[in-house]
């Protein structure tokens, strides 16, 4: 223990980093370390951005003996800037979803008889059957996507089912390929990891169960009955369900408490207690709402290269064109996800069509016609609003190939939706193409909102900002115009840290708890504010909020109209 009390240990395990953070009981941080894999092995490994490719399949993957040397070279910069790592109560952490490790039969002795003499890459070299991890910007798989979305009938039953219909990233399209490709391989598995659960044996020195939300990246979980799906079993494995089963082994429904204290190698090596717990590692989403006391309905929009809004909820209403995910603390909540190919990249391009402003502000002109543009473009009574999409790459959502569309539609009844032949001014683009990113958002959340108080439409309470695009005033203004935020429009500043904190706090919260004490509670008592985030939009405009409303329809239609002659095959 040190003088505040016990120590946490969070990780998170990204395409091309390891982060670990060590945090106190109040949730401030003690100290951080991290590898990055192209640097420190980028030679050895020869990978680029973390991972490996064959193009000529699709395939990205990583080499799983990167992230055993990576794991023991961060702990070495942890013991370097002298962190007591003997006070740390419990462990927990965020790793890469859908990416699947697999183990040999000799694994589980391999991992028990860890010793402190040799590093973990030189003990654990025969405990694997196959050498690589696949990795979620893999596309290899649109053969077995084809077979899951048959085998449940629709896209929409296999989204009910299993949260999302099917995706190339998806573990089970993964195994299944990997079957039929390496069969020998797959007979020579004995336990299939998610990187999250790999990561967490390791530190248990036997094989962990999968975690309750992670799980949901599969395409195999089914969601409302709560295990895994027969029918998705029985074609993944080529007619061997239960042997399948046995590989995946049991999940683990408790998001916290511990599966174990940690391997001897551990205590002997690094100096950790024997008494330390490992708490079960989720997913990097799921790790993400855990990065703050987020509460049913408030909303974190992710504004990097791509797009991601996640929201808490208590409501399952799954669809083919986003994700649910089981809550990875709180059971009966879940996550809903949305991830979007254009976003920062997108808002780049119109804003490169601008001329500069030559204040050395490269947004400056952008930021200055999005402020300025009317909402929709509506000046005065009688104008038609004007509509878009800017796809400058092929989009998940909707599943349409790149290109530009501008349409008008009356404002206030959104009806006459009609494409206009001539583009507008360049200068309109800067307003229109946020307004279509958070509208697409807003269309898509519809469902699972509710007033937050007597009196408000259906909206989310706060909505928090995190990435690049944060920092523009612009695009919160307009993300708060189109988006609400009963509460306000907040941006999260944690130093790109999210997901190892979302881990940090995972473990405070595992082995602190009280009794029936949820996640948000326990470190909502605990969370400080100030320095966390700052309030950058009032959020709900009365009336702004509600002409968005009023075309919100039409911008579906006007999806549903591209999608006829413009849909990704």
């Amino acid at each position: 223990m040190t003088d505040n009390g016990p120590l946490y240990l969070g990780f998170d395990l990204s395409t091309q980093q390891l982060k670990a953070i060590v945090i106190q009981s109040d949730l401030s941080i003690v100290s951080s370390a991290k590898v990055d894999f192209d640097q420190d092995f980028g030679a050895k490994y020869k990978i680029k951005k973390g991972v490996l490719v064959n193009e000529q399949e699709g395939e990205v993957f990583a080499p799983v003996a990167l992230w055993l040397e990576s794991l023991d070279l961060v702990l070495q910069r942890l013991q370097e800037q002298n962190t007591p790592l003997n006070c740390i109560k419990g462990i927990s952490g965020s790793c890469q979803q859908h990416g699947s490790v697999y183990w040999s039969h000799e694994a589980e002795q391999l991992l028990g008889g860890l010793t402190a003499d040799k590093p973990l890459v030189d003990q654990l070299a025969g405990a694997f059957s196959h050498p690589f991890a696949p990795n979620w910007q893999d596309h290899s798989t649109q053969h077995e996507c084809d077979k899951f979305e048959e085998t449940m009938g629709t896209a929409e039953r296999l989204a009910q089912a299993t949260g999302s219909a099917a995706h190339h990233r998806f573990t089970g399209t993964q195994i299944m390929r990997l079957r039929h490709k390496l069969p020998q391989m797959y007979t020579s598995t004995s336990r299939i990891s998610l990187v999250s659960s790999f990561l967490a044996s390791l530190f248990l020195g036997s094989i962990a169960p999968m975690d309750i939300s992670d799980v949901c990246g599969m395409n195999l979980w089914d969601i409302p009955s709560n295990n895994w799906s027969s029918p998705l079993l029985d074609l993944a494995s080529g007619g061997s369900p239960d042997d399948l089963r046995a590989k995946l082994g049991e999940v683990r429904q408790d998001g916290g408490g511990s599966m174990g204290n940690v391997s001897s190698y551990f205590v002997n090596k690094y100096n950790f207690s024997p008494d330390c717990g490992v708490a079960p590692f989720t997913g990097d989403n799921p790790a993400t709402i855990l990065a703050l006391p987020l509460r049913p309905l408030d909303a974190i929009v992710s504004l990097g290269t791509s797009t991601t809004f996640l929201m808490s909820t208590p409501v399952y209403k799954p669809d083919p064109s986003y994700h649910f995910f089981n809550h990875p603390t709180t059971p009966g909540q879940y996550m809903f996800m949305l991830c979007y190919k254009n976003g920062g990249l997108a808002r780049e391009k119109v804003r490169d069509v601008l001329p500069s402003s030559g204040s050395g502000d490269v947004w400056e002109n952008f930021n200055k016609h999005a402020l300025e543009t009317a909402p929709l473009d509506v000046r005065k009574e009688g104008d038609r609003a004007k509509l878009g999409l800017y796809f400058y790459l092929p989009e998940i959502v909707p599943n349409i190939k790149a290109g530009t569309w501008r349409y008008t539609c009356d404002a206030n009844s959104g009806e006459g939706l009609e494409e206009v032949k001539e583009p507008w001014a360049k200068e309109t683009d800067a307003r229109a193409i946020i307004e279509s990113q958070a509208l697409s958002m807003r269309l898509r959340s519809q469902k699972l909102v509710t007033a937050p108080r007597e009196g408000l439409p259906a909206q989310p309470g706060r909505v928090y900002l995190v990435g690049g695009g944060s920092l523009n005033p612009a695009i919160t203004r307009v993300l708060g115009d189109v988006l609400g935020g009963a509460d306000g429009v907040y941006k999260l500043d944690v130093g790109g840290n999210a997901c190892a904190l979302g881990g940090a706090y995972k473990a405070v919260w595992a082995f602190e708890r009280g009794d029936g004490e949820a996640f948000d509670e326990l470190i909502g008592k605990r969370w400080k504010e100030e320095g966390a985030i700052q309030r950058v939009d009032e959020g709900y405009k009365k009336g702004v909020f509600e002409k968005y409303g009023n075309v919100l329809g039409a911008f579906e239609k006007m999806e549903e109209e591209i999608l006829k002659v413009a849909k990704n095959t």
